[in-house]
């Protein structure tokens, strides 16, 4: 397995770095069979250590955790057992997923932009004013079934999660709903 370890404007030292990696990799080795990268960034927010690190599952899934405490090791340990009490609770759906899925998720590219308005809009051929588009990026959009993608969604902290189901090839969403519940936005079942 792959470690980023890194630092955001902090140095960080060899022993918390083979601190990471044995902790870190305990965790893993217990829950998650075949993981093929770790991430960990390590910085300061005021006061506190910030600890986020994203393991990558070689399901295709995505594991994310966050810990925040005054000491950089606390930090860690924190984050630590955010990540080992997420890959508890999915240890069997990952690994039902690991077994159904033959071939590694495959993922397409999309494009991501970031639209800002303008102090002054350019207004279009109706007149009607346009933003300005300040970034663009790509995005990796996976094709996987909804029930990944789902647990995709709860083993990460992101609000949404746009994917091409498996089962017919078309682009759907999963989304945190106020309520608490995941909803799923499927434009192919609409009429």
């Amino acid at each position: 397995m792959r470690y980023q370890i890194s630092g955001k404007q902090i140095d960080i030292g060899e022993a918390l770095q083979t601190h990471v990696k044995s902790e870190l990799g305990e965790v893993i080795e217990k829950y998650a069979q075949r993981p093929t990268e770790a991430v960990i960034v390590f910085s300061k927010s005021a006061h506190e250590f910030v600890c986020e690190s994203v393991i990558h599952l070689s399901t295709g899934l995505n594991a994310q955790a966050k810990g925040h405490a005054t000491e950089i090791y606390a930090a860690f340990e924190s984050c630590r057992e955010k990540m080992d009490k997420q890959l508890r609770r999915y240890k069997r759906r990952i690994r039902n997923h690991h077994h159904s899925r033959p071939v590694p998720v495959e993922f397409g590219e999309g494009s991501s932009y970031i639209l800002a308005p303008s102090e002054e809009p350019e207004d279009d051929d109706n007149g009607v004013a346009q933003p300005i588009i300040i970034a663009e990026m790509e995005a990796k959009i996976p094709s996987i079934t909804v029930g990944e993608a789902v647990m995709q969604l709860e083993l990460t902290s992101q609000k949404f999660l746009v994917f091409r189901n498996e089962g017919h090839a078309g682009v759907n969403v999963v989304y945190r709903r106020d309520d608490g519940n995941i909803g799923w936005i499927d434009p192919r079942n609409t009429k």
